[in-house]
């Protein structure tokens, strides 16, 4: 039997200043103990903390326990033989990971790698590999990471055409090891570059990707040329009918998740980040959703058999995300052709049809709230982010309406 861990908020006793202490909860053996970490907030801040898409500090936080968890995981996992006092010891007098930045990144993606968080892996290591190749060092002091430091890898992307996304997402991994760099006192606090009068990572462009719903019907009256313009169609196509399903959970469905009309399933993304509270999402199985599985579902319909072929059981984490990937890329190639064929201008991908499901919902009337829980997100101000302008004609319709007072006079 495994020991485990978990995130834990205990409410059984406010500090003086109306905060409650957050900690590690260690389980073995139906015994718990628990480990301050030094961090506390209020109800609200911790809500805010672990909701749907924390924002600003709030995720630096989340980040941070995460951290804090992910160490005594690796304590645990290196353990030959499991006991309380063995962890205690590790854990209260653990040597630091990493020398360098360079070191303390490559022990956290082993880390990661360890609780078979291989996206989240990958995502880490492609930021350490860009970071590695820009100072052009084997090690990288903590110190010598400056706001200016920062800027100038910055422009470096910046001049390559990698777009402020890129950046922003390599820089938040990088702001996370720092971070654990300073809890290892490997790095004095006064030295840390982020923050206001530091350095701001930027923001990347909203870039809107929703179709109007006369683009939608195009695709879904196309008669794909190949086989594989059909199958590129029909995945997109059931993605946007069932919630804007993302191609990782379309990839994870098993005949078990179909439920006569509807299909239950919970997002891979959030199974592992909501410790509490995982709530399904249901999507209404329309004709065409079933046609979809019927055409390309695999056979025997069996509750444990994964309805489509992206992923086989039995893979790794890391083979598991590279399957999936290149789903992805193959999907979004043909996406792109019939786009071409059927006069879209948009730069269409399989993440267009969760946008376009959440944006169209919005123009037809339906409340925000339901496409929110639709889209299983517990924050409103996440699905409102997903959510794309009104087309030109409606604006237009909408702007004539000011001046109806001129009709009157006729």
């Amino acid at each position: 039997m495994i020991a485990t861990t978990t995130i834990f908020y205990d409410t059984r006793r406010a500090l003086k200043d109306n905060t409650y202490p957050v900690k590690i909860k260690v389980t073995y053996q139906r015994k718990r103990k628990y480990y301050p970490i030094g961090i506390s907030l209020t109800k609200e801040d911790y809500q805010k903390v672990f909701g749907e898409r924390p924002r600003k500090h709030y995720k630096d936080i989340k980040l941070k326990l995460e951290a804090w968890e992910q160490k005594a995981v690796g304590i645990i996992n290196s353990l030959s033989t499991f006991s309380f006092h063995a962890f205690e010891k590790a854990y209260l007098n653990q040597q630091p990971r990493g020398t360098d930045v360079f070191s303390l990144f490559s022990s956290y993606i082993a880390t990661l790698r360890k609780q078979e968080r291989a996206s989240t892996a990958i995502s880490y290591n492609n930021a350490l590999q860009s970071l590695k190749q820009y100072w052009g060092k084997k090690t990288l002091p903590f110190t010598t990471v400056t706001p200016e430091w920062l800027t100038g890898y910055e422009q470096y992307m910046v001049s390559r055409d990698k777009s402020l996304t890129t950046v922003g997402i390599y820089l938040r991994s990088l702001r996370i090891i720092l971070n654990l760099a300073i809890e290892e006192e490997l790095l004095p606090k006064a030295s840390y570059p982020f923050g206001k009068r530091k350095y701001q990572i930027p923001a990347g462009q909203n870039v809107k990707k929703a179709l109007t719903l006369e683009d939608m019907q195009k695709i879904f009256d196309y008669k794909p040329q190949t086989k594989a313009e059909a199958k590129a169609r029909d995945f997109f196509l059931f993605s946007y009918l069932c919630n804007g399903i993302n191609m990782k959970d379309i990839a994870r469905l098993r005949y078990r998740n179909v439920q006569k009309d509807k299909v239950v399933f919970v997002r891979a993304k959030t199974e592992r980040t909501s410790k509490k509270n995982l709530k399904p999402i249901v999507a209404v199985l329309t004709l065409e959703a079933k046609e979809v599985i019927q055409q390309w579902g695999n056979q025997p319909t069996e509750p444990n058999q994964l309805i489509f072929d992206i992923i086989t059981d039995g893979l790794t984490p890391e083979r598991e995300v590279a399957r999936i990937k290149q789903g992805v890329k193959t999907v979004n190639k043909y996406l792109k052709r019939i786009a071409q064929n059927v006069g879209i201008d948009s730069n269409i991908s399989t993440y267009t049809a969760r946008h376009s499901f959440s944006t169209i919902l919005k123009r037809s009337g339906a409340p925000i709230e339901f496409i929110s829980e639709s889209l299983g997100h517990h924050d409103l101000r996440t699905t409102e982010s997903y959510l794309d302008s009104f087309e030109d004609e409606a604006k237009k319709k909408y702007a004539s309406a000011l001046t109806n007072f001129r009709k009157s006079r006729s």
